[in-house]
């Protein structure tokens, strides 16, 4: 028998005005994509964006956004694998086993399958790219920050949103978008720098993503970031199964937990819940171009 700790939290109270999940990962969520739409649909939230991390969940997040409407697709190599392709997994920690090195080549290979997808009318953005300090040390720096750069002139290219992941990397992350030119459209997901850097970001006209950890007892600095964010530049995510918010951080997360987020930010921006709903909603169909 599962204990409560593994149960998923209970159905909030439905929003006012209709939401996106900006970023979401359906194909590692114990439901069916059907369940998964259906009961986020029930609570207000009415449209997500499937995010790849390597090829094989691009590939999924590409047939799974041209099945569903209301389904966008995001494709990259997240930044923790190219360092796996290029240096090999020798743990099989990720998704595919372990794995032998391919050098640059393979990496190469890997990012020409991603620049195929961007391609496609329903995948409307590259990401989650960017750079994780946490997981990947020195010497998967450089095969991190190659494709990084690969991702940006991708997106560019296609004329599609750039979606980042920084973990412990946000000098280096900013360092490389202005560098290579960031995409018109780019969006920190799970956005986990402080105020000073949101103010940066709104000065370069980025999408700040807030996740289910502002949420945290522990995330002031987060709060502190959102309070500064400009109201036309805020979205809001799951990255579920991550990162679901309080009071049930732990528990699986889910699109539909979107709400509890949605209020926790309102009271962050003092707004009425409905005000923030209506500008995340624009926000993200700006941010996807959909």
């Amino acid at each position: 028998m599962s204990s409560a700790k593994d149960a998923p939290p209970p159905l909030p109270e439905p929003l006012g005005v209709p939401v996106a999940d900006s970023h979401t990962h359906l194909d590692m969520q114990s439901t069916t994509v059907e369940e998964a739409l259906v009961r986020a649909a029930s609570v207000g939230v009415t449209t997500v964006v499937q995010v790849g991390c390597d090829l094989k969940g691009s590939r999924w997040a590409a047939e799974t956004a041209e099945a569903y409407e209301n389904v966008h697709a995001a494709v990259a190599l997240h930044p923790n694998e190219a360092p796996r392709i290029v240096l090999g997994d020798p743990d099989g920690w990720s998704r595919q086993g372990a794995r032998q090195p391919g050098g640059d080549a393979a990496l190469d290979d890997a990012l020409a399958e991603i620049d195929r997808l961007a391609a496609l009318p329903h995948v409307k953005a590259v990401g989650e790219t960017g750079l994780d300090y946490f997981r990947t040390g020195a010497d998967g720096m450089a095969a991190q920050e190659r494709s990084f750069r690969a991702h940006i002139e991708i997106a560019k290219r296609h004329d599609k949103a750039l979606v980042i992941h920084d973990r412990e990397a946000h000098a280096d992350v900013l360092r490389v978008l202005r560098e290579e030119g960031a995409p018109e459209r780019t969006v920190f997901h799970c956005y986990s720098g402080d105020a000073e850097m949101a103010e940066l970001c709104a000065e370069s006209g980025y999408f700040m993503s807030f996740a289910g950890n502002m949420t945290f007892k522990n995330a002031q600095p987060l709060r502190d970031a959102l309070a500064v964010a400009p109201l036309e530049l805020v979205l809001v995510e799951t990255d579920a199964p991550f990162l679901t918010p309080a009071p049930y951080r732990g528990r699986p997360n889910a699109p539909y937990l979107i709400p509890i987020t949605v209020r926790a930010m309102a009271a962050v921006k003092a707004v009425h819940e409905d005000v923030l709903a209506a500008a995340i909603a624009e926000n993200t169909a700006r941010a996807f171009d959909y």
